[in-house]
């Protein structure tokens, strides 16, 4: 599976611009920047997002849909979920987490920016090589 080929979706450039809260390469390709904010974020084999949290006054949070690949999502505190193509993560503002592919695989989501009343990002501690070695599957 060829980066250009990862799915029907364009995978975009370097995505330099939030390189500094993620540990690897990922390609960032904005589908939609009206009424809803919908990306598509690529990640290389082992490349992952620091945690972080949605947060929001009302509404807000995230909805990952996942276009190709293999990779994780976790929530602080709670067992990590592997994910496949075809699966869906809603995400609730508030929730602290993270999300990227596995050791062996490249991984690609669709990234729905749920619309939210003074929403913002906080970005917080990477995931380390430590954390993320014990993950299986």
């Amino acid at each position: 599976m060829g980066i250009n080929t990862l799915s029907v979706f364009p995978v975009g450039e370097k995505n330099d611009a939030y390189a500094k809260y993620f540990i690897g390469q990922s390609y960032l390709k904005m589908l939609s920047t009206e009424q809803v904010g919908i990306a598509n974020v690529t990640f290389e084999p082992r490349c992952r997002n620091n945690w972080h949290i949605h947060h929001a006054d009302k509404s807000g949070g995230q909805i990952l849909i996942v276009t190709a690949g293999e990779g994780w999502y976790q929530e602080y505190g709670k067992a990590p979920r592997a994910l496949k193509a075809g699966d869906v993560v809603n995400i609730p503002a508030g929730v602290k987490h993270w999300h990227g592919a596995k050791k062996d695989s490249w991984f690609q989501h669709l990234a729905v920016e749920v619309p939210a009343e003074n929403g913002k990002t906080e970005w917080c501690e990477p995931v380390s090589d430590e954390e993320y070695d014990k993950l299986e599957g």
